[in-house]
């Protein structure tokens, strides 16, 4: 292990390693993958100094901590949260070169539930099928991060991103608005089940992870009762297990599934849901031209 790599010291609820993800495997069983907000993940690279497509760590809920071996150009981003530098306050959404041996401390999200940190050069564990995201449904990639833990990382590609007119990053929503379009067992549900999805009030459920997004709210009453043979699901589809409520998958959702798919959300509404933080309301804004 070289110098230019980091040490862990506090690992947080869940920090993974995550980049654009590995698409194109499903038909091996293999989930896409990849940092939940994508967008999030994109411009913390900017602003180290990145490819967009290098490794960041994604964080969940309460941050984590790192103490770079080298001197390191960080950006942090995503959900709003403090960040220190030994125990000094210093900017997230912006460059901020970080002394070896300091410790960097990404605190709790204030809104939101997922924060990205880009280390100039990324991450630079060994990739698997591509990439070098964690996948916790099929446990592809790094392990998620635990304490004393140490990562490598790359050369520095280029100087940190400007910031003069400010980086456009979108709030974390108060109310997650999903656009949907009718998915192919849409007529395994009652017109009743149909209108309760584009009307009624969901909630985001605590039970929600990179796997899914959970909702709690009233269920959708199927019109066809029997089992259903597994078949291919995509990113975004909204399933509806026995309970009723829907599911939307997110990157590590499985390529397969056997509860009927109702919906599809439009995957520029995802980020959106990488940040919705459990109790706050849920719609489903349905588009019937295209089911």
């Amino acid at each position: 292990m070289t110098d230019r790599a980091f040490a862990v010291v506090r690992a947080g609820a869940l920090t993974t390693v995550q980049d654009l993800g590995r698409p194109g495997h499903a038909h091996l069983g293999v989930p896409r993958s990849g940092a939940l907000d994508a967008h999030s993940g994109r411009l913390v690279n900017r602003l180290a100094g990145n490819a967009e497509s290098a490794a960041v760590l994604e964080t969940t809920l309460n941050g984590c901590a790192v103490r770079p071996r080298c001197v390191v150009t960080v950006a942090v981003g995503g959900a709003p949260c403090p960040v220190t530098v030994d125990g000094r306050p210093v900017a997230w959404g912006a460059p901020v070169r970080v002394a070896a041996g300091s410790v960097l401390e990404i605190g709790p999200a204030v809104h939101g539930v997922r924060s990205y940190v880009a280390f100039a050069g990324g991450i630079t564990v060994d990739p698997v099928l591509g990439s070098r995201s964690t996948d916790l449904l099929s446990g592809l990639g790094p392990a998620p991060l635990a304490d004393g833990a140490v990562l490598p990382l790359g050369t520095p590609a280029g100087p940190p991103g400007r910031v003069d007119g400010g980086v456009p990053w979108p709030a974390p929503p108060a109310e997650l608005v999903l656009r949907v379009r009718l998915g192919p067992r849409a007529d395994w549900f009652t017109d009743t089940a149909l209108r309760t999805l584009a009307s009624a009030a969901y909630l985001v459920s605590s039970a929600s992870n990179r796997i899914g997004l959970r909702t709690k709210g009233p269920a959708l009453e199927r019109a066809v009762h029997g089992e259903l043979p597994s078949e291919g699901v995509v990113l975004g589809a909204v399933q509806v297990p026995p309970d009723g409520c829907p599911v939307v998958f997110l990157a590590d959702h499985p390529t397969t599934g056997g509860y009927p798919v109702v919906a599809v959300v439009d995957e520029r509404d995802l980020a959106a849901a990488a940040q919705a933080v459990p109790g706050i309301p849920v719609r489903f804004v349905l588009n019937r031209r295209t089911g």
